[in-house]
């Protein structure tokens, strides 16, 4: 699925920003393009994605849980397994490459969880860029691991303080800093929201995901999975995912929202389950909004989660029928965190900890043959001082 040449998926997508920027989104655009038909980009790519971030990662027999749930076969796709622990560094490797191509000098970025700042801070210091991250002051009490692996990579961890002082505000301050300095300073988007090209560019170096998972479950099983289960904030790791499936129509997509406490105002993060269509940070998607479209204030037990958008290619999908989207909530979220920690030896993230939990309430809706990758987009180091 492409979008149209003003970057839309259906009705969704677009380029709604400043004047100020649309020369910049611009010159994105045409680089990207030129830089996706490019073979020594794309071998660059490659090359650091195997040697630099660990890939491919394994797609994991879940054998203990399949067995605990008495119903499926289940398998992880490991991106917890990456060089810095989620999905998040399949991105920023690509971004950073463009970076290098359009001669940028500086690097910017939001961050929520920490795990988009840690890979951003990562490529930073790996090819020389100066960088500074934007994160909410919340998100920083809350992911305090993070915010000193970005300080020791070297990067400038910068506190959001307006707002709910959490991942929307993040990004707000990210591209009003942008707009501030679009000269010498590259936007590293980490989730396929935003204005056009971003949707695309970041779903572009997130494929990877699905790609290898499809041909290693070929490999495993000699069959295609009855389902892909990912959980959904912005939306990379589902999108990452999904896309190399889209045309298999048998296989069915799952995207797990946050339920936060539930499912009144405020109090979750489920942007398509309990939102409507509106513009939010450059893109027309669906989003959290008053009945007067004033964004929301979110709650998500996990960081990466707490986000009252989503990006304008899951807002096709749910439109189309090709995705179901629905919420779970914190406790349940947190109940999985600790069973698939205790039965597989494997600590996931609080917001892959969703889209495991989603597949356990609903064990006893899949029948015994049906096959399941869960996408397991991060690793739940970061999540364990909170917990305690």
């Amino acid at each position: 699925m492409m979008p149209d040449k003003h970057g839309y998926f259906g009705k969704y997508g677009g380029m709604f920003v400043p004047e100020t920027l649309m020369p910049a989104l611009e010159e994105l655009k045409n680089e990207f393009f030129k830089a996706t038909k490019d073979k020594i980009f794309k071998a660059e790519l490659k090359r650091y994605l195997t040697e630099f971030a660990g890939r491919p990662t394994e797609l994991y027999y879940a054998e203990k849980l399949t067995r605990y749930l008495k119903g499926p076969k289940i398998y992880l796709k490991r991106e917890d397994m990456t060089h810095t622990g989620s999905h998040k560094i399949n991105n920023c490797i690509g971004q950073a490459l463009m970076a290098l191509r359009m001669g940028k000098k500086r690097i910017i970025a939001e961050t929520g969880a920490g795990q988009h700042g840690v890979a951003t801070a990562t490529v930073a210091a790996r090819f020389g860029l100066k960088c500074d991250v934007f994160m909410g002051e919340e998100d920083c009490k809350r992911q305090a691991l993070n915010v000193y692996r970005m300080k020791l990579l070297g990067t400038n961890v910068i506190p959001v303080t307006s707002g709910t002082k959490t991942l929307k505000d993040a990004l707000n301050e990210a591209m009003r800093d942008w707009v501030s300095n679009v000269d010498n300073t590259y936007y590293m988007l980490g989730t396929v929201a935003g204005p056009h090209p971003y949707p695309l560019m970041v779903r572009y170096f997130q494929k990877v995901i699905g790609e290898e998972a499809r041909r290693q479950i070929l490999v495993k099983e000699g069959r295609l999975p009855n389902f892909i289960v990912a959980c959904v904030g912005g939306g990379s790791n589902a999108i990452g995912i999904f896309h190399h499936f889209f045309h298999d129509k048998k296989v069915k997509f799952i995207g797990v929202e946050a339920g936060g406490r539930g499912m009144k105002p405020t109090m979750n993060s489920a942007s398509i389950s309990a939102g409507a269509p509106g513009s939010l940070h450059g893109s027309y998607t669906y989003l959290l909004q008053d009945k007067d479209g004033q964004v929301l204030n979110t709650h998500s037990i996990a960081a990466g989660l707490d986000y009252p958008g989503v990006g304008p290619e899951h807002s096709y999908y749910k439109d189309i029928g090709r995705a179901e989207y629905t919420p779970i909530m914190d406790k349940d979220a947190l109940k999985a965190y600790d069973l698939l920690s205790k039965i597989e030896g494997v600590i996931p993230a609080l917001e892959s900890s969703h889209a495991v939990a989603y597949v356990v309430k609903n064990a006893k809706t899949f029948k015994k043959t049906d096959l399941i990758i869960i996408n397991l987009s991060g690793r739940g180091d970061k999540d364990v001082g909170r917990l305690l």
